[in-house]
């Protein structure tokens, strides 16, 4: 029981300190002057209460163009908000301060951070990546602004972490349309096309075995559901999938399924060239029995 009572009496004194807090914040913003909002919110700040710090430097930024402490004001509260976990804004804020003080000497810190806290944003590889493309765009950007910066190294690294997982996105997108092309001849064709993409994109991923294994399979597999006139020229590019995987991974652990997938081709391309072969014989031979016909047939 004792221990109870403990536990409450520190929750009932956290409740009874927090709304003491919040009454002196209320009180500071309803009668302090801007100098006294100023100092409550730096020492906010330095007391990690980036909340309360956040309020009143928001409160105040207006208040303070053109005085010394507006730069600081403005800086510290894109801190406050990045702290806060809320990265647009700190993003926006970071952003905002460079263009105003681009002298400053926060100012190559600030452009970091708008970018930094870009990526901090960027979703899992398996979202939609609109906002990861931007970071990239913006670590890249500072990078170029500011090549010999103290931040360019670890920008580099967050440029390297978001493109693995544009990469990783794409992979599983491309596997996908394999994984599913039993519904559809389309996902073939769609997996064929987004693993020509992605070694365009990606010529050095770890995924590049995987995936040229899956084109040659993918391609194979449309080849024998596609139409006939289609058949010669999908066969001969699944032949030539094999070719390239294999110059690539001559020890693959594919190489079992590929040479499988490689002799269907082959099989197939032999199959559709006789075919073919007596369908021309045959337009052959109508064409020359038309001909003779023309030529016994009685002229008026």
């Amino acid at each position: 029981m004792n221990d109870k009572i403990k536990r409450l009496s520190v929750f009932i004194a956290g409740i009874l300190m927090i709304a003491g807090c919040s009454g002196k914040l209320a009180k500071l913003q309803k009668n302090g002057t801007v100098q006294e909002k100023y100092a409550a919110a730096i020492n906010y700040y330095e007391s990690k209460d980036y909340y309360r710090a956040g309020v009143l430097f928001e409160e105040i930024t207006p208040l303070l163009r053109g005085d010394s402490t507006a730069e600081k004001t403005q800086f510290y509260n894109a801190y406050c908000n990045y702290y806060q976990g809320l990265y647009q804004m700190s993003s926006y804020l970071f952003k905002n301060f460079y263009a105003t003080y681009a002298n400053s000497p926060f100012a190559e810190e600030a452009y970091y951070m708008h970018a930094y806290s870009m990526f901090r944003d960027s979703p899992k590889y398996d979202l939609d990546q609109t906002s990861t493309l931007a970071a990239i765009d913006a670590l890249q950007t500072f990078i170029n602004t500011f090549p010999y910066s103290e931040y360019a190294p670890k920008s580099t690294q967050n440029l390297i972490d978001l493109r693995n997982r544009l990469e990783r996105k794409d992979y599983q997108r491309a596997k996908q349309y394999y994984e599913t092309s039993g519904v559809t001849i389309a996902n073939y064709k769609a997996a064929v096309i987004a693993i020509d993409n992605f070694m365009k994109d990606f010529p050095d991923s770890p995924y590049k075995e995987e995936l040229m294994f899956i084109q040659l399979v993918s391609e194979q597999e449309l080849a024998e559901s596609t139409i006939f006139k289609l058949q010669n020229e999908r066969f001969t590019k699944a032949l030539r999938f094999y070719e390239d995987f294999v110059d690539a991974f001559p020890n693959s652990k594919y190489m079992k399924d590929a040479i499988k997938a490689y002799e269907a081709a082959q099989e197939g391309l032999e199959e559709v060239n006789e075919l073919q072969e007596k369908i021309d014989t045959q337009k052959l031979e109508i064409k020359e029995k038309t001909a003779k016909a023309k030529e016994v047939a009685p002229t008026n």
